[in-house]
């Protein structure tokens, strides 16, 4: 299993599971807590949640998959800036350990920049840390300038969460080496794309043709996390929505992928050659 270490020195693996738009179908609730705990019997120790998914319903169906091997977890969830202020910070991360069904997060992000100033945020963050009920704290979708701000009022930043996969590069020109630079973890979410346009192309079929796993022969998604993962300092949290999607993305750490195959997916999805706008949904 590959993994990262952050700048606390707690290493964890570099394969996640995301949980954006799980908990929101009664349907899907068995397979979706299924999913989490195949991820997690395979080592799959990190998950990611929000308080805004689902509006609590994606943390309460975490904290039910977790909720007897809570500590074999890395748990992460995120604050919206609406809560960021200093009192908003505490009251919603209580809410998120209610809905969690847990006394403590291991990672607590700021989920984009708003209108309240850093420093009360981190302040807040802080507070939270030295009582016991965050272990550490990060920010999401945050760019090399919001970075650099970020730096020169604290050294405890853990993790930068940036959309980030073949469709969306733009990080690549700056802010990637930036945060490898300044040991900040990158987190990609939705390394797959949304939906199946990126999935369905052509490259991906190409490279996938010449591998295989465990499972049988490769797919694209398979190679679109792959290519995500190749790189140092990168965390990716693809969903887990599915038990055989999780497997699927398990199976994708079983592949290295070549000089060849580099350069047909730099073909198809250009590297970026300026300074682009940071990419969110």
């Amino acid at each position: 299993m590959k993994t990262v270490t952050l700048r606390n020195g707690v290493t964890v693996p570099a394969l996640g599971m995301g949980t954006w738009n799980v908990g929101d179908s009664a349907a899907r609730h068995t397979d979706e807590v299924e999913s989490l705990r195949k991820g997690l019997e395979a080592g799959l120790r990190v998950i990611d949640t929000a308080e805004m998914y689902g509006n609590g319903r994606s943390e309460k169906l975490v904290g039910e998959a977790i909720a007897d091997v809570r500590d074999d977890v890395y748990l992460v969830s995120k604050v919206v800036p609406s809560n960021a202020s200093y009192d908003g910070v505490h009251k919603a991360c209580r809410r998120s350990l209610k809905h969690l069904d847990t006394d403590w997060l291991d990672l607590y992000l700021l989920h984009w920049r708003g209108g309240t100033p850093l420093e009360e945020t981190i302040r807040a963050f802080e507070d939270l840390k030295d009582d016991g009920l965050i272990r550490g704290w990060g920010v999401s979708n945050f760019d090399v300038d919001d970075m650099e701000e970020i730096e020169n009022l604290s050294g405890n930043c853990l993790v930068n969460q940036v959309l980030y996969n073949l469709e969306h590069r733009g990080t690549e020109f700056d802010l990637l080496e930036h945060d490898l630079k300044s040991e900040t973890v990158t987190m990609a979410y939705s390394p797959l794309g949304q939906g199946g346009e990126l999935l369905d192309h052509l490259a991906l079929k190409e490279v996938a043709s010449r591998h295989e796993t465990s499972l049988g022969p490769a797919d694209t998604a398979q190679i679109a996390l792959a290519w995500v993962l190749r790189r140092p300092n990168i965390m990716a949290i693809p969903k887990a929505g599915s038990p055989k999607h999780v497997a699927g993305n398990i199976a994708s750490l079983e592949i290295s992928l070549t000089d060849e195959d580099l350069k047909t997916l730099d073909s198809a999805f250009p590297p970026p050659k300026r300074k682009v706008s940071l990419a969110m949904i």
